[in-house]
């Protein structure tokens, strides 16, 4: 029998493509279903999701800029290396009470679900977008946008819900700013981990632990914000968080407005995006 110690964690956020311990030095714990240490987790302060704003807005123009077939490659490249890590997503999944077949599950879903919006990325803009009939010598297109930067407080479904808000606002463009689950963020950090490791650029995803309270406020009004994604949110607080984002144009959607658990469709994609329509003569 080993006298070894175990190496106790404490883990950190995943800001423009780093992983920063929070700046207001703080943490917390997270035990696993029976109450037991599992590890630290950095708690985020308002400072650290300004930062996280940033680092999305920066990345913005580079990953909407991109071919769609591209972000499409990079995706399908997210889940390859989430599948190669699928026994450590288990055993993380494992630590909050569901037995190994629902942790295989739910490992098994994600990994489809980020392949299946890998595979909307060049097809989204055929969908959302049209060729308008007219009465006069122009052409007249509506295409699809990217709204900007997303701020996604995720469901307490560690990994299956976490992927499926994340991977729908980014698909078509946009960057994100995400509230891990409060008390399993295990998945989320080895998800940024899986993130930082695959093609994705720095900034695109950033993925903060803290608590929810803290945190979803300042994103909520926060001006550099352009949508809000409240699928981890109770229902007592979307109204509070509905009025802090009041203060400059938002797209946000509640938590019944789509649910993430369904089957997964365009709502989420098409949530966040703009239309924008194009006037063009004839012949020019």
């Amino acid at each position: 029998m080993s006298d070894r110690l175990a190496v106790r964690k404490t883990y950190k956020l995943f800001i423009g493509g780093a992983f920063p311990r929070s700046e207001s030095g703080r943490s917390y714990v997270v035990t696993d279903a029976k109450g037991r240490f599992v590890a630290n987790a950095s708690h985020a302060s308002r400072k650290d999701a300004r930062d996280a704003v940033t680092a999305a807005r920066k990345a913005f123009g580079g990953w909407s800029g991109r071919t769609a077939y591209n972000r499409g490659q990079i995706l399908y490249r997210v889940a390859e290396v989430l599948e190669g890590r699928a026994a450590q997503f288990v055993d993380e999944l494992r630590q909050t009470g569901v037995t190994k077949p629902q942790a295989v599950a739910q490992v098994d879903a994600a990994i489809d679900r980020w392949v299946w919006y890998a595979g909307w990325a060049d097809k989204l803009a055929a969908v959302a977008g049209s060729a308008n009939p007219v009465s006069g010598p122009f052409f007249n297109f509506s295409t699809p946008e990217p709204t900007g930067v997303v701020a996604v407080v995720a469901p307490d479904s560690p990994l299956l819900g976490l992927v499926s808000v994340v991977a729908p606002a980014i698909v078509s463009g946009n960057t994100a700013v995400v509230v891990a689950s409060e008390p399993a963020p295990l998945p989320a950090v080895t998800l940024a981990e899986v993130l930082a490791t695959s093609d994705l650029p720095g900034g695109v995803v950033n993925i903060l632990t803290g608590r929810r309270a803290e945190l979803a406020p300042w994103l909520a009004s926060h001006m550099d914000v352009n949508a809000l994604d409240l699928a981890g949110v109770g229902a007592d607080a979307v109204a509070a968080l509905e009025e802090a984002a009041a203060g400059n144009l938002k797209r946000v959607v509640r938590p019944g407005d789509i649910d993430w658990a369904d089957e997964p469709g365009t709502a989420r994609m098409t949530a966040f995006l703009e239309t924008k329509t194009v006037w063009h003569p004839v012949g020019v």
